[in-house]
């Protein structure tokens, strides 16, 4: 596969205004000429291996910075926006959609946030009767998008929120740490039989978690806790910072805020990173190791984004049964519809099959891109022989290159061009023309249609 060259004039532009620096003085630090800085600050030159060197050794930056990760799933969602049957005239080509990311990034969300809006009023119309019932007609943004993106445009990683995590636990057992916090302001924690995870009784100076929660969730719900009650203020700075549009948007961002301390402190993140390439990224020793669910253990792998201290970069993804993606992220250059499910030839919806199995696939998505893919499926049971049973997959990969790091990978014929499964992202995108679970044409192709003639598929692809 050529190597693809790097166009990130907007983020050495970013790190040039970090520094306070002109534009001569960091093109002399940087041992190149003004025009040549200039040329790659608006893309028309790729950022040299010269140039990476001296970013690393002149100024000590993490060079992955300048990786293209943001643009990448910017495309891949503009891609897909641009399936949509109101596109009408054929889609532009894709390297305009990269120049789009890369060079107008905010053009490119403002764009997204247009077509997402155009959604939210078909939607609208299309249930009617619902609309009428409600006050005003303007289209809002579902809070709980708006909230998936910030994540997603993140990188599924906040640095204050992180670090304060690991500084509260300090080498100590986290829920140790979290009870003595506690108890030190007279704040008593107890079980009961209940349906609620967890309650806290401001008045009474009480936490009540559910008798029938298992440890992990128990241990996670009271760092959940700690988070909503000591560190408030570092939570509604960082949610001021994103700006939502909506108090409901914000709220549910609090409560993905207040996990996500939970998780961090639960994995404190140097000690998480240690373990992790220690065991090679031993789900099920890392889940004994740190107390955690093998679910709360996989999400954690994909956080691993710190500057200059960042892990293997994984996808992590959430399934229902009916192939609803529920939770996603992605720090590699996979990336999931943003509507409706993923691709059925990924290993993630086998999972459901063989509870309590890992399954393993070497898969290739239709820009060559090769990943090995690991799927479970996670069981939520309840506390009584009634209860209903909430049943999930979780997948977790990275790109080839990073397998060897994965024990999940032993055995595994990555030197063999037949392994790799082909998977794509979503129908209505996906390039491939002979897939034999394809489920609607692409939109981004013309169809013939043979009345005399029938292969896999009742049409065939043009171009």
């Amino acid at each position: 596969m050529p190597i693809q060259k790097l166009y990130a004039g907007v983020k050495l532009r970013d790190i040039r205004t970090r520094l306070h620096l002109t534009q001569k003085d960091f093109a002399e630090k940087l041992g190149v000429s003004l025009p040549y800085l200039s040329q790659m600050e608006n893309n028309h030159r790729p950022i040299s291996t010269t140039v990476v060197l001296a970013l690393a050794s002149e100024f000590g930056l993490d060079v992955t910075e300048l990786s293209a990760g943001d643009s990448e799933r910017m495309v891949a969602d503009m891609r897909e926006a641009l399936a949509d049957p109101v596109f009408t005239d054929a889609p532009p080509p894709l390297a305009d959609l990269r120049l789009a990311a890369s060079n107008a990034p905010a053009f490119a969300r403002a764009f997204l946030e247009l077509h997402r809006s155009y959604r939210q009023s078909q939607e609208r119309l299309a249930s009617l009767d619902e609309a009428l019932g409600r006050d005003g007609g303007a289209s809002v943004a579902s809070p709980w998008e708006e909230v998936r993106d910030f994540f997603h445009y993140c990188d599924n990683y906040i640095d204050a929120v992180d670090r304060a995590a690991e500084r509260f636990v300090r080498d100590q057992d986290p829920e140790d740490a979290a009870r003595s916090r506690l108890s030190a302001n007279g704040i008593t924690v107890r079980e009961a039989t209940s349906d609620t995870l967890r309650r806290y009784d401001a008045a009474q100076a009480q936490i009540t978690l559910s008798a029938h929660a298992d440890r992990a969730t128990k241990r996670f719900q009271l760092l959940h806790q700690i988070a909503l009650l000591y560190f408030d203020d570092l939570l509604e700075a960082t949610l001021d910072l994103a700006r939502f549009q909506s108090d409901e948007a914000r709220a549910i961002a609090k409560i993905g805020m207040a996990n996500y301390f939970a998780g961090a402190a639960l994995m404190p993140y140097g000690a998480f990173q240690d373990a992790a390439r220690e065991t090679r990224h031993d789900l099920e020793t890392l889940s004994h190791r740190f107390g955690a669910s093998i679910e709360q253990v996989a999400h954690r792998l994909s956080t691993m984004q710190r500057p200059g201290a960042k892990g293997v970069p994984f996808f992590f993804v959430r399934v229902d049964q009916a192939g609803t993606i529920t939770k996603r992220h992605s720090a590699t250059r996979l990336q999931f519809a943003r509507f409706g499910g993923a691709c059925p030839l990924w290993n993630v919806h086998r999972a459901f099959e063989t509870p309590g199995r890992f399954l393993r696939q070497l898969a290739e998505t239709p820009d060559g891109v090769r990943y090995f893919c690991l799927a479970r499926e996670v069981s939520k049971r309840g506390a009584a022989f009634h209860a209903p049973v909430r049943r999930f997959a979780i997948g977790l990969g990275c790109e080839i290159r990073h397998a060897d790091a994965l024990v999940y990978a032993d055995g595994m014929e990555m030197g063999a061009a037949q392994a790799f499964e082909p998977i794509g992202i979503s129908c209505r995108i996906c390039e491939r023309r002979n897939c034999h679970q394809r489920s609607v044409p692409p939109l981004e192709h013309g169809l013939t249609v043979e009345h005399n003639q029938r292969g896999l598929l009742p049409y065939q692809i043009s171009d």
